[in-house]
């Protein structure tokens, strides 16, 4: 319950939420709110469902990690508040946000376009078909090349989520990144030696993690799953 109480007012307070902004959100009430926080009571798990959905971690997370302790071990200068606006499309009709999919040969373009609202527009664009993935996020798909990530095959399309707030970033989770010199990415992030270095780590061992400066970082997206057509041996 400790974890839960500082995680749920430790995360709402980085989105400058108050209490009942949050229940609102969530569709519960505002007393339910400060009862998590204050660490009253175990919540229903519905209620635990809603908040982590709400903030887009797990309930293990949730209820075992010290998340404000954490996200200290990630420099602090990766500040939130300087990223910019993100292009996207819209379905005309409904409304809804469309998914944008920028495939290997693209990747050089997108590192030169990707604050340019018409090459944006020229890229491929669907509506996410997976339950699983909300409605009311910004998805973007990139394809990757090289066996850097194996079991992770070359080829596979890396269906991410935008993240606003770099200083959100979970050492060891997994992020495609789009830098200036080095393309487009696919790494667990971990915090450099130094303030203005980000750690980049391969699943394939025969890779040698490395290091780029933050000023090289235009986008971090968090990976949320993969899409590959090509089957494993």
């Amino acid at each position: 319950m400790h974890c839960l109480a500082n995680n749920i007012q430790y995360l709402r307070t980085r989105k400058s939420m108050s209490q009942r902004q949050l229940a609102s959100q969530v569709k519960l009430s505002v007393s339910t709110i400060r009862s998590v926080e204050k660490g009253n009571s175990l919540p229903r798990l519905t209620t635990l469902q809603k908040l982590a959905e709400a903030f887009n971690y797990s309930l293990d997370e949730l209820l075992r990690t010290d998340l404000k302790s954490q996200a200290e071990t990630i420099p602090e200068n990766l500040d939130g508040s300087k990223i910019r606006v993100l292009p996207i499309m819209v379905d005309e009709e409904s409304q809804q946000e469309k998914v944008s999919l920028v495939p290997v040969k693209a990747v050089a373009g997108y590192v030169r376009g990707l604050s340019d609202t018409t090459y944006i527009a020229g890229l491929s664009h669907f509506a996410m078909p997976f339950p699983e993935l909300s409605a009311e996020r910004t998805y973007r798909v990139f394809q990757i090349e090289g066996e850097s990530m194996l079991p992770v095959l070359p080829g596979s399309y890396i269906i991410c989520e935008y993240l606003q707030d770099w200083a959100l970033i979970r050492p060891g989770n997994l992020y495609v990144v789009v830098t200036r010199d080095d393309g487009i990415v696919f790494k667990r992030l971990y915090p450099g030696k130094e303030k203005h270095l980000l750690e980049f780590h391969s699943d394939n061992p025969e890779f040698e993690p490395y290091t780029l400066e933050l000023s090289n970082i235009l986008e971090i997206w968090p990976a949320r799953g993969f899409v590959s057509f090509t089957f494993p041996e």
